[in-house]
This record gives C-alpha cells, structure tokens and sequence, in this order.
C-alpha cells in the first residue's frame, strides 16, 4: 500500500483553496490507516487476448501524493495508466477514484488530466484555446474560462503566450502548454504518460524541477510514468517499480534504494553489487552475512528484512558505497579487501570504477577532487557493514 503523506511547504496553495469541487467530491480512505486515498487500484488485471500485460494489482495512491510507476518498456506501468485513464478496460478488478468506482466510467467523464509525451496540441489553435479546450465541455462560462487560463498560463511561468501558436513555441514551452491544459480543468488526478522523454537532457532537468513545483503548488494526486531511476528518485514520494506486468516493490525513494525487496529493484535503480552469501546467525540486530569476497558482513536488521534465518543469502552493495583508497589498514567499523583498477569510466566529478576483487568483478562510483587512479592501480575496496542490504535466494 501506497501510504505517505507529504507535507506542504507553507505558503503554497493546498487543495483546498485551487481545487474546491474536487476535495468536495467523494473520498475512499484505509481502515487500517485512515489515509484518504484518492486512486484505488483492486486486484486489476489487464490481458490482451492470451497476454497478460498487467497481473492481479493492487495499490492506494493516497490525495496529493505524486506516485511514480517505474520500470523497463514492457513492464505494464503505461498500460496501468491507462487503464486508470479510461483508455483501456481492465480484464477484472475495479479502480476506483476518490470512492468512486470508473470501470464502466468514459474517460471525459473521470474528471482527470492527462498529459502525453507528444503534447498533443491543437496546431490551429491559440495557446490560450488550447489550454481552455477542456473547460467548454464543463459549463465553465468564457469569463471564468478566461481567468482560470490565465491562471494556469502563470502558474506554469507562461502568462503572455496566450496569443501564440504552438509552433512559435519551443519543447519545453509546449509541454508547460499541455500541462496547463491538463491542470485547468481542476482534476481529480493528474496522469503524466513519460512527459519528459521528448525533451533534451539540460531541459528535461529543468522541466523535471517545475513540474514538482507545480504540483506541490496545487497539491494534485499525480502518476506519473518513466523508466528514467534519476527521475523518479528526485520527484516522488512514492514509486511503484515494476517488471514483467507485477509490482516488484512500493516505497518512498530512499526506501527503494536503499532496501532493496528484490534482486531486480537493485539492479534497475542504480548500479549495484550482489553478491552470493550465507546468513550464518545474528550478531545483536544484524544479520551476519559471509561472503567469499568481503567475508562476515553484519547487516542491520533493517536493511536485510527477509532474512531471517541461517541459509543462502545475497549481499546488495550499491556501487556509490564501495569506496577506493590506497591500499591501508581499514578504519573500525569498514570491511576492506584488495581489489585491482580494471576500467575507468570518467565522468566529471565522478568516477565510475569497474575492479576485481579476487575473483570477483565489482564496480564502484566514487566522487573525486584530484585524479582518478589509473587502470591497474592497486586499491583497497572499503565498505560499511550498515550501507549493504541483503535479499534472500528465491
């Protein structure tokens, strides 16, 4: 379940105050948690004739939570959108949203902003008609219209576009277009379909910060779909990480990255280590992990939540927290082994390291000052014991 609140900073408008008729509307919230869930998903399953692209799902995606769905092309985190969209029926299950059951719902009828990679816009059409092109079909009156586009046109820093066409204007300004238009018509949920991915990298950065601020400005409950780890870490407050039509886990950021609940969740964010190993007992509130590379590694109980006891095992090491020195005797508290430079990988301020250890190939990223050392290089491979993770062998 899908269970962190985020708190507003203050001075920003709440839900409340940008969206009245929606917080108005119905809400459905946990028993268990009394968290008021905006987006329910249960036990949906989505087949395309003997393909199942989605499994049995189930998540709470509470109000004003911005939640990522993450995972490689394929994964069934688009199709997942769109079933929440109204663009594609599920096989079974139901989705609901603020209480409301939308399975036999048409999308025009969901109340739900959508936002694609392509825009989407409207050629023809001025930007403020683009952006108003919703609101016709709610009843909204060409004076309000015209006030609540201005209002969307500033809040996405565009105020004197509305003349415009789109095509007078770049990328990045189009998508603040499609993204007014999106958020105009005070939705109940917000859905961005890899928004970004058409954008270049210095302004996918840029568009990656305002659109956080944007939605923490209006406190809308937003999915948002990528396959991009950095993007989802710096934007959410839950992500959802996906593989093969199944959710492998769901969790803050940090929790995710650092705790890993499966082999593939540390290999696709981030770069990571695994190693085989055996619990061999507890050492107070640590699993004590012996490894052919580093030898006994204590885990905090923590971080190795599945293991539980004596039995095969897999140490996670992220490749940020291995960290190169001279060969020295390792400080208290750090594990440290001989390892040989095999590739550098430069980068900047980094310094992506691919070594071996014995036997073992393992890579390491380590912020630099000065030089990095130089293929061949002999090292010593530090760790802490608190900075691994450990999986079970399924």
């Amino acid at each position: 379940m899908v269970e962190n609140v985020r708190a507003r900073p203050e001075g920003l408008l709440t839900p409340e105050t940008r969206f009245p008729a929606a917080v108005a509307a119905g809400k459905s919230s946990s028993p268990e948690t009394g968290i008021v869930s905006s987006v329910t998903l249960s036990d949906i399953v989505k087949r395309f004739e003997a393909f199942t692209a989605v499994h049995k799902t189930s998540l709470e995606i509470p109000e004003g939570n911005f939640v990522t769905l993450l995972g490689p092309s394929g994964c069934g985190k688009t199709t997942t959108l769109r079933m929440v969209a109204g663009l594609l029926d599920p096989t079974e299950g139901e989705i609901l949203i603020k209480g409301r059951k939308v399975n036999d719902v048409p999308i025009h009828k969901r109340n739900l902003g959508l936002v694609f990679q392509n825009y989407a816009l409207f050629p023809h059409k001025t930007i403020a008609e683009n952006v108003a092109f919703g609101l016709k079909y709610r009843g909204v009156s060409k004076q309000d219209a015209r006030k609540r586009v201005q209002g969307a046109l500033e809040l996405v820093q565009l105020p004197g576009v509305g003349d415009r066409y789109p095509k007078q204007l770049s990328g990045g300004q189009q998508q603040r277009i499609a993204l007014a238009r999106a958020i105009v018509i005070e939705p109940d949920v917000l859905l961005l379909d890899e928004p970004l991915s058409a954008l270049d990298a210095n302004l996918r950065e840029d568009m990656r910060v305002e659109l956080k601020r944007i939605q923490e400005r209006i406190g809308v409950t937003t999915i948002f779909v990528t396959h991009d780890q950095s993007e989802a870490l710096a934007m959410s407050d839950q992500i959802v990480v996906m593989s093969a039509g199944r959710v492998e886990q769901v969790g803050a950021p940090e929790d995710v990255y650092n705790t890993p609940a499966s082999e593939f969740v540390a290999n696709f964010l981030g770069a990571s280590n695994i190693l085989p190993a055996r619990c061999v007992g507890r050492d107070g509130d640590a699993a004590v992990l012996e490894t052919e590379t580093f030898g006994r590694v204590p885990v905090p109980a923590a971080k190795a939540p599945n293991v539980s006891g004596e039995g095969p095992a897999k140490l996670v090491v992220r490749a940020e927290k291995l960290q190169l020195s001279p060969r020295e005797a390792p400080a208290d508290g750090v594990v440290a082994v001989d390892a040989t430079v095999e590739a550098v990988d430069y980068q900047g301020q980094a310094v992506r390291y691919f070594v071996r250890a014995g036997d073992r190939h393992l890579q390491a990223i380590n912020m630099i000052d000065e030089r990095p050392f130089a293929e061949g290089a002999p090292v010593s491979l530090r760790l802490r014991p608190r900075d691994c993770a450990a999986l079970p062998v399924s």
